[in-house]
């Protein structure tokens, strides 16, 4: 009885490994090359952002790993190259290589941070919204209609500049990452919002939700236990086509002056930074930033597009 005891959550877990095996999602990404491109560049991306300080050269952050002697070194591959700064140094002899893999660790965070912080919003409001419905979905609404009135970098540039003044000149550099993904949050919660407000609408006049109000349910449980499972088939598109996004955003605020600082490279620091020198014939400080926010950005929304035609009904 022990022994069956004991192997009965290793079978359940060997069991939900078969059934997603068998399942159409598998099928449907095993058969979608551009999805398999896609998780693969993502997954080496990931990987090696997070592996950043046991494979670069140095610690781009650290100013006494750097030398000014080795600044401007082109990549290996040209005949001044030297090793180990394989991708070539910038103009303060900060190895490439290094600050693109901790630039990306920067990059992937405010992206995976900016999505959950404006997934929560979103599924609450439009929760809240979509079942009570009355003055408290047209008040909640109507903000999202005036934001949405506002092109997105408007609001993040609003936002990113106003939060770094109030902060204390001191806090201003260390603060940088939050006031970002505070800055991408304001300006995506509403997409989920109105998303799962509609399917809340649709789901809230069916018979299993009027059956648990009929059993005095509180709604609280109504909308987490019964509604919101229903809701997350077209939140999942949006929060991963919008997790590229979000990396846009921060690249695009760095690259203004108004995101990450230059201790604290992002790769939208790094572009900027680099784009000074574009035409001086150091072309690798820009270029290498470059494709690795393309190739990131590319890999996302190659999986969120299979996503989409995978979890679209209409398509199977």
């Amino acid at each position: 009885m022990t022994d069956q005891a004991q192997e009965t959550p290793t079978t359940a877990k060997l069991g939900r490994l078969a059934r997603w095996r068998q399942s159409d999602l598998w099928w449907s990404f095993t058969r979608s090359p551009s999805a398999i491109a896609g998780a693969l560049i993502l997954t080496i991306l990931i990987l090696a952002a997070l592996a950043a300080p046991l494979i670069s050269p140095q610690n781009p952050f650290d100013p006494a790993q750097l030398d000014l002697w080795n600044s401007e070194l082109p990549p290996i591959w040209q005949a001044d190259g030297q090793w180990p700064f394989i991708l070539g140094t910038d103009t303060q002899g900060r190895d490439m290589l290094s600050a693109i893999l901790y630039g990306s660790r920067i990059s992937i965070l405010i992206g995976v941070c900016s999505v959950i912080l404006s997934l929560t919003v979103g599924l609450s409001l439009g929760l809240v919204a979509g079942y009570f419905g009355g003055i408290v979905d047209n008040i909640l609404m109507r903000i999202g209609d005036v934001l949405l009135s506002i092109p997105t970098i408007l609001i993040a540039i609003l936002v990113s500049a106003v939060a770094r003044q109030m902060l204390p000149p001191e806090l201003r550099d260390v603060g940088s990452a939050a006031v970002l993904v505070l800055a991408i949050t304001l300006s995506a919660w509403v997409q989920y919002a109105r998303t799962v407000r509609a399917q809340t609408i649709v789901e809230r006049g069916k018979e299993y939700v009027q059956a648990a109000r009929l059993l005095k349910t509180p709604a609280r449980r109504i909308m987490l236990n019964h509604i919101l499972p229903n809701t997350l088939t077209p939140i999942m598109v949006a929060a991963t086509l919008n997790f590229g996004m979000a990396i846009l955003t921060e690249a695009t605020l760095s690259f203004l002056g108004i995101g990450m600082p230059p201790s604290q490279p992002s790769l939208g620091t790094l572009i900027r930074l680099g784009n000074q020198f574009l035409f001086s014939g150091v072309w690798w400080v820009v270029l290498f930033p470059v494709l690795q926010l393309c190739l990131l950005v590319v890999s996302v929304n190659l999986l969120g597009d299979w996503l989409r035609d995978a979890l679209n009904p209409k398509l199977r």
